[in-house]
């Protein structure tokens, strides 16, 4: 089946003791709108609706979907709940507030704070039209993104992974703080057997891993999508998609002609964060904010000794979940 461009919720709608204001974004997983609570709040309602599975016409609400795709959308809905419901355990300035679910029209909404403001995507396409040289200044790369790194470190001490970090899932707050927004994990556990819903990820901004099937995911896998982030506020595009640099990498030009512009530690350390094996990526974020601040040779060192244990750990079969928790143990002992 293939994807439909789904008709958003009618303006002026009243659902669940919300109204909707209007559609402000969708893709090929859900739709968010803009909406007043009874209080008169401004919050952003997510609808899940994957648009490979389900399709809604103009003027209905609740989506057709056929029994052939009814089982992966009940997978998709499952997991899309409780991917909010851990979200909602996250209470940081830096990742998005989630304050309340409700079923409705056999889907499941996941209601957000809304703040004024916009991407870091947005920040970038305004800047390249402008003709800014450099596109974006290291000052503000470093500390905004130092402000995201803190956000996915709460993330990843609760066991979550974003798995779709880009620009446009970024949002900058009126004041220039970022929050993280639109995780992508709930899509991903979709994938594994769901060829329906793949690809989900973003070409650029993906780490390798995430274009095989069981590729081992962890923090390293977020990793990665900050270093091509981080590029992208340099050149105004994503890095040269993983799959191809496997084949052809030319990153090492695109690197070259970064230098002068930027100090070459910064540029060391999105290099780090962009190699193509996990192993030698930074382990953790906790490693990657430190490379920001320090000489990135002591990063490298803890980096070696963590790929030792890791190898260790595998000898001994700890794979998936048990791989995780053995990074974040070692990452605690390390601090």
């Amino acid at each position: 089946m293939a994807a439909q461009n789904n008709a958003p919720l009618p303006d002026g709608l009243e659902i669940a003791g919300y109204r909707i204001v209007k559609k402000i974004a969708s893709g090929g997983f859900s739709i968010v709108y803009l909406a007043y609570d009874e209080d008169g709040n401004a919050v952003a309602i997510k609808e899940y609706l994957p648009s490979s599975l389900a399709l809604r016409q103009p003027g209905e609400l609740v989506p057709a979907i056929s029994p052939e795709n009814l089982p992966v959308f009940r997978i998709g809905l499952k997991c899309f709940f409780e991917e909010g419901r851990a979200l909602a355990r996250i209470a940081h300035p830096n990742v998005v507030s989630v304050t309340n679910f409700f079923r409705a029209n056999e889907t499941v909404y996941m209601v957000m704070g809304y703040e004024s403001g916009r991407s870091l995507q947005d920040h970038i396409l305004r800047r390249r039209e402008k003709g800014d040289k450099p596109l974006v200044s290291e000052r503000f790369i470093r500390k905004m993104f130092s402000h995201v790194m803190n956000g996915l470190r709460e993330v990843h001490t609760n066991k979550l992974l974003h798995l779709d970090l880009k620009p446009a899932n970024i949002y900058l707050r009126v004041d220039g703080t970022p929050i993280l927004l639109d995780f992508g994990a709930a899509r991903q556990t979709l994938t594994a057997d769901m060829p329906k819903l793949y690809p989900m990820y973003t070409p650029g901004f993906a780490a390798p891993e995430l274009y095989v099937k069981n590729g081992s995911l962890g923090p390293w896998t977020d990793i990665y999508s900050i270093g091509a982030s981080m590029f992208a506020c340099m050149v105004g595009a994503p890095p040269q998609p993983a799959d191809q640099r496997r084949l052809n990498d030319k990153m090492d030009g695109h690197f070259s002609r970064l230098e002068g512009v930027y100090s070459p530690d910064l540029i060391k350390v999105i290099r780090w964060s962009l190699m193509l094996d996990p192993l030698q990526r930074p382990q953790s974020v906790f490693a990657l904010q430190k490379a920001l601040r320090e000489p990135l040779q002591e990063q490298q060192e803890t980096a070696s000794l963590q790929r030792l244990a890791r190898r260790v750990k595998g000898m001994f079969g700890g794979l998936g979940r048990q791989r995780y928790n053995a990074e974040t143990t070692i990452q605690e002992h390390t601090r």
